[in-house]
């Protein structure tokens, strides 16, 4: 499998000539999903869901679907006719030939005054890559890559820390990262590399690595 690492919370999965993309947001670039045979969306936030970036990406294949939980089914299925799946924790799939399992239903407390919406996880080939969205949720099978958001409005490095800790990774690479400034970079890389327990690795936009 091929990770590439897109802007932000993006990243695009190659694997035997087929492409899976997850959270081509409005952070992420234009193109993100262009190429996907199938796309995969945590939540609705902007920075996550794009439907422009999915109307290119579905008009580029119209062979390409899209598997989301409902909140964001419920405003693009009209616009993509039979090509969208509404999924939710528990279930499985298989998306552009790779396996799928679903994990986690509610992001992460921003405040207490902002009401909770729903995001999952997808853990991506019986645990070789999991992406949880804006949560910190543990999928319960080994991960050997978990992509790790490292800064929102919703996380501090504690927290970032002792998530890399509950799921004990091969690895993590970042991702939710576009808030973060290249001065704090260093600093987050020694304290997560330092005090996580797992390789701590980085990424830059379209950089691609083999797992």
């Amino acid at each position: 499998m091929k990770l590439i690492k897109m802007s932000h919370s993006c990243v695009r999965l190659e694997k035997d000539g087929r492409v899976l993309v997850v959270d081509p947001g409005g952070f992420s670039e234009e193109d993100a999903a262009v190429g996907a045979d199938a796309v995969l969306v945590t939540h609705e936030h902007p920075d996550h869901f794009d439907e422009g970036r999915l109307r290119t990406a579905m008009e580029a294949n119209p062979a390409a679907e899209i598997w989301t939980l409902k909140a964001v089914a419920d405003q693009i299925s009209a616009a993509f006719p039979g090509r969208v799946h509404t999924v939710g924790h528990g279930d499985a799939f298989t998306a552009a030939g790779f396996d799928v399992q679903v994990h986690g239903e509610l992001h992460a407390v921003i405040h207490p005054d902002i009401p909770r919406i729903t995001n999952v996880g997808y853990l991506v080939d019986c645990g070789k890559l999991f992406h949880p969205g804006d949560a910190l949720t543990v999928p319960g099978p080994p991960v050997e890559t978990l992509m790790l958001p490292v800064m929102a409005p919703w996380n501090k490095i504690s927290e970032v820390i002792d998530y890399v800790r509950e799921v004990r990774p091969r690895r993590a690479y970042d991702i939710h990262d576009a808030l973060l400034t290249d001065l704090a970079r260093p600093i987050y890389d020694r304290q997560i590399g330092a005090l996580g327990g797992s390789e701590h690795l980085r990424l830059a936009p379209r950089d691609a690595v083999q797992l």
